[in-house]
């Protein structure tokens, strides 16, 4: 009876053991606040690669953008912006997130730092964005998007 108990015992340890060592495997639950600053990063490189099909995927069907010249633009348009991109970009950078999470919709606010020439010179532009997105079948889509150009203080 002592050795049956002792089998058992080891066979428990061993089980709990191969359990906790195939869970420290798997990836890490993320939080949405750094699911939505990757689909804001994968986005703002989507355009760097001319990658339409990425932006499409990201964007809600009733998808609205105001841009920062005061336009605004539709999904078709927003898709057809990354097909076209042609500027050259030296340096990007996208920072000062801020995600608030309201159920299942979400505000995420950044902004983006670009440097490249413009008709021969080198230029650094920074914009502020704030973008909507919304869950659906447990995928976060956005659903408006608003750029603002941050221009730089007077000296």
């Amino acid at each position: 009876m002592a050795r049956r108990a002792t089998l058992f015992g080891l066979m428990a340890v061993a089980l709990i053991s191969s359990v906790t060592a195939s869970g420290s495997q798997s990836k890490p639950v993320r939080s949405d606040q750094e699911i939505l600053i990757q689909l804001e990063q994968d986005w703002d490189a989507a355009f760097q690669r001319h990658d339409a099909r990425f932006v499409e995927s990201v964007l809600a069907d009733e998808f609205i953008a105001t841009y920062s010249d005061g336009s605004r633009g539709d999904k078709a348009r927003e898709v057809k912006f990354a097909t076209e991109f042609n500027q050259q970009v030296d340096a990007r950078r996208l920072d000062e997130f801020i995600v608030k999470v309201y159920r299942d919709t979400a505000v995420v606010w950044f902004t983006q730092h670009l440097t490249g020439p413009i008709q021969g010179r080198p230029v650094e532009l920074t914009y502020r964005y704030m973008d909507v997105w919304v869950q659906r079948d447990g995928r976060w889509l956005c659903i408006a998007s608003q750029s603002t150009k941050v221009t730089a203080p007077q000296a």
